[in-house]
């Protein structure tokens, strides 16, 4: 089981540091609450640059849906769009314009979602690009410079890792799992062997302890709409454990909700949905490894061996799926920087995920 600990935020409380990797075929930004990862930015050079939070232009009608209040509209070059329609707004025309920014970047089946800006002036155009990994790292992370290089990747690597993993423990015993349906993430909190004077206290600790640990963990994952926790025990103090959550997701604001605890124990909350969940890009439909992200990890685990041997030959091992994506995305830039001294091997025993590099 790959269980995550946040033992380290006993050291240095609301500390946020940003990271910043630039590898062949991404651009990867990191950015750490007390040592663990919060935040995880990923751009690839075949990403959609009008797919994103933040694109703003004047964008066609291309449809009025008024049986569920919305219109479909897009940017020159764009997807069509999700507009919904608010009473303040004024009447939308198929064929007319409107100013809108993109409030959600589309998500496997679902559409892109904007927000009304202004009536519509002129022909169709983008006004502003979404904001880029640097950016975003600067908004988050105000003071300094990001740390790039190998400790930039290796904050990369565990941000990864925690986006991948299920089960969190929580300090001082205890954790919660982390799981998604289509309609709604949960968290479900387990005591485990936290000790405390009596089950009351060890429940609101751990209870505590779960909001801390998931307001962390549902950022870095990029998840939002219904959030609910299953909490432990019973006899909740619900102002202490709902305060608490309005603070902790206080970064996630505007737009947070949060309910109050019903009898079967459960704390219902939304947040709002931005970027798209960062499994989307990790792994398939299916869930199983999304070969382009392997390939990715291919190049990383290529340059490492490069450099520990800068004149040696180099031979990756990969499924046959790794390899098409390495080759139609990634080969070129990986002999710009290391020459042309590597081959690629397409083995049909190996799984998505398993990668090996060797010299000699």
């Amino acid at each position: 089981m790959n269980t995550k600990s946040d033992h380290k935020t006993a050291k240095a409380p609301s500390e946020r540091r940003a990271y910043l990797y630039k590898g062949v075929g991404e651009t990867v930004g990191v950015v750490t609450l007390d040592g663990r990862p919060e935040r995880l930015f990923v751009s690839w050079p075949s990403d959609d640059p009008l797919d994103a939070e933040g694109v703003r232009g004047v964008a066609r009608i291309k449809s009025v849906e008024k049986t569920f209040a919305s219109a479909f509209v897009a940017l020159p070059g764009g997807q069509d769009v999700l507009l919904p329609i608010r009473p303040d707004m004024p009447r939308l025309v198929e064929g007319g314009v409107v100013e809108i920014e993109i409030k959600t970047a589309s998500r496997l089946d679902k559409a892109a979602v904007a927000r009304f800006v202004a009536e519509g002036q002129g022909e169709p155009r983008v006004i502003d690009t979404a904001p880029t990994v640097e950016a975003l790292l600067r908004h988050y992370v105000k003071a300094g410079s990001p740390t790039t290089g190998e400790k930039a990747l290796a904050a990369v690597e565990e941000a990864e890792a925690d986006a991948l993993a299920i089960v969190f423990a929580l300090p001082g015993g205890g954790d919660i799992a982390v799981e998604t349906t289509r309609a709604l993430a949960t968290v479900d909190v387990d005591l485990g062997a936290r000790e405390a004077a009596d089950s009351k206290r060890a429940s609101r600790q751990a209870n505590m302890a779960a909001l801390s640990v998931a307001s962390r963990v549902l950022r870095l994952k990029g998840l939002g709409g219904i959030i609910i926790f299953d909490l432990v025990g019973r006899g909740h103090d619900g102002q202490a454990l709902t305060t608490a959550a309005r603070n902790l997701f206080a970064p996630d604001n505007p737009g947070v909700g949060i309910g109050a605890i019903s009898k079967f124990g459960t704390l219902e909350m939304i947040v709002p949905r931005r970027a798209p969940p960062i499994l989307d890009r990790l792994l398939t439909r299916n869930g199983s490894p999304n070969p382009r992200y392997v390939a990715r990890q291919l190049a990383r685990a290529l340059e490492r061996e490069g450099r520990a041997d800068p004149g040696g030959r180099l031979t990756a091992r990969c499924a046959a799926a790794v390899a098409e994506a390495f080759a139609a995305e990634l080969d070129a830039g990986v002999a710009e920087r290391l020459g042309r001294r590597f081959v690629i091997e397409s083995r049909s025993d190996f799984g998505i995920d398993r990668i090996e590099v060797s010299a000699g």
